[in-house]
């Protein structure tokens, strides 16, 4: 055995298994010294008190050795002011009142100023081994206990390990790593004692702030627990191809638990933004705010572009009939069936003022509706709950109040809307409300004799239309266009939707100009 030891006692090791069953921690409140009886002696596992005990008092601090986890450190100061004996034997007691280790301890007297004309602090580390060195708690009363110069360090340290600022690291990486030996990280070739920011990991468990080592990678002093890990952590990189001079904060938000809470981390390089007048540069994006909204929330351009200026996108209905859903408001939408189709519009009371919809018919006439509300304004044949969109013209409806038309709540007007146009000689316009116009060059038969030809049409020339009407002709005049003739009389005979005959009181065929209307 060594010259000098700590044993555990019998008692304390029958305290320290009841605890462990109970499942409660073993509790040391102090320490006692004692001078042996006068003499240097080998205390025993037996024993339950000192030989001679001289002075009690509280223990100073309890911790665990780092190298050896199942080693406990004991420390007390004996005050200046007690002594005038010698330390040949101590003891660790329970809050109970067990001597749970006795310690023989090299013989040495403790000076008192009032008798001996010196006096000296004196300090005693006892080291001990326990199976579970975790179940052992250390109760203290900090008014009376004197700290030692280890016992400060390592509190402080173990303070400033909490807060959330950290000591910066060498580099962070950039991917999923394997957690052991030396290796490159983000272009730095990491070494042995290099601490390393580590937060793309598969598993986000794993993040965190890490020691390099040549086998097994362990976490950082200032990050290995709970207590030391909160968010809001920040910590800066030195080195790296893509990451030096970064600065990440921990976004992980509640409790953490070290080793099972997914860490994420997001780069505050830059800083943030002030709160007043902020200057952005770059290109910063931001949530775009609801359709419509005329709140304070600021626009995206993808929001303004909704609003207003260029038409938000571009759609084909094919289907016969349906609904144009309030998303497609802005857009340019093509009725594209071929052939006739029915639509409606949203309710215009549910829709802020000024929302438009611009409407082609491309293949055939649109019938458009739309729940509780009218169809009015420049393009509309007449104010009606009802309206159809003819084939080949376009229109925009806007959602307007119905004020005007002398109605409740909001109505659709029918603004700006072209046709199809052929713009020649002979020609065609398309009206959005279904008219046609076309007109053009054509001749009219002549009579022998023209003063005949009030009764009786001999000879007639036929006159095709540009194209034909879709549904019906509401008439077609024809004027003469021959020079020495102005007395000449047009007659328009056999019209159809595709065209009409012509006749002219003159002695010879009469070249003539005409227009027709219809839908």
């Amino acid at each position: 055995m060594a010259d000098y030891y700590t044993l555990l006692t019998n008692a304390g090791i029958a305290y320290e298994t009841a605890c462990k069953a109970a499942g409660v921690p073993i509790k040391l409140s102090q320490i006692s010294v004692g001078d042996g009886g006068g003499a240097v002696y080998n205390p025993a596992a037996t024993d339950t008190a000192l030989k001679r005990e001289v002075w009690r008092g509280p223990l100073n601090a309890l911790f665990q050795d780092e190298k050896n986890p199942s080693w406990l450190l004991a420390e007390v100061t004996i005050p200046p002011e007690v002594g005038g004996w010698y330390v040949r034997e101590a003891g660790l007691w329970t809050d109970t009142g067990i001597l749970y280790a006795i310690v023989k301890y090299p013989e040495s007297f403790k000076p008192v100023l009032a008798t001996s004309g010196s006096g000296k602090e004196f300090y005693i580390r006892s080291i001990f081994e326990t199976s579970n060195a975790s179940l052992v708690t250390l109760l203290i009363d900090d008014t009376v206990v004197k700290a030692t110069r280890a016992w400060v360090a390592g509190y402080v340290a173990d303070e400033l390990a909490k807060l959330d600022a950290k000591q910066s690291v060498r580099a962070s990486t950039t991917g999923n790593i394997v957690l052991s030996a030396a290796q490159m990280i983000d272009g730095v070739a990491v070494l042995a004692g290099d601490r390393v920011l580590v937060k793309n990991q598969t598993l986000a468990k794993d993040n965190g702030i890490y020691v390099v080592a040549n086998e097994l990678w362990t976490r950082a002093k200032d990050a290995d627990n709970n207590a030391k890990v909160t968010p809001n952590l920040t910590i800066s990189v030195e080195e790296g191809a893509t990451q030096a001079d970064t600065i990440w904060q921990l976004i992980t938000d509640g409790q953490i638990v070290l080793g099972t809470t997914a860490l994420s981390f997001q780069d505050v390089t830059a800083g943030f933004a002030r709160l007043l007048s902020p200057a952005f540069v770059g290109s910063p994006t931001g949530p775009t705010p609801p359709r419509f909204n005329n709140s304070k929330l600021l626009a995206t351009t993808e929001f303004v572009r909704l609003a207003q200026g260029s038409r938000s996108g571009y759609i084909d209905y094919q289907a016969a009939s349906g609904t144009v859903p309030v998303s497609d408001a802005g857009k340019y939408i093509g009725f594209n069936r071929g052939a006739a189709q029915a639509y409606a519009l949203p309710d215009a009371n549910t829709l802020p003022l000024g929302t438009s919809f611009y409407l082609e018919a491309v293949g055939g006439d649109v019938s458009l509706t739309a729940p509780n509300s009218r169809f009015a304004g420049p393009a509309a044949q007449m104010v009606s709950s009802s309206y159809v969109l003819r084939n080949g013209s376009a229109c925009e409806f806007i959602v307007m109040s119905s004020a005007s038309v002398g109605e409740p709540g909001f109505s659709y007007r029918v603004v700006g809307g072209v046709g199809k146009a052929l713009v020649a000689r002979n020609g065609y316009e398309r009206m959005p409300n279904g008219l046609i116009r076309m007109w053009g060059d054509g001749s009219a038969g002549g009579h022998a004799n023209h003063c005949a030809f009030g009764n009786s049409i001999v000879k007639s020339t036929y006159n095709a239309f540009p194209i034909p009407f879709p549904n019906e002709l509401f008439g077609v005049v024809a004027t003469h266009n021959s020079a020495g003739c102005p007395s000449v009389v047009i007659v328009t005979t056999g019209e159809t939707n595709n065209g009409f005959y012509a006749a002219g009181s003159w002695t010879t065929d009469t070249s003539i100009r005409w227009q027709a209307i219809g839908r």
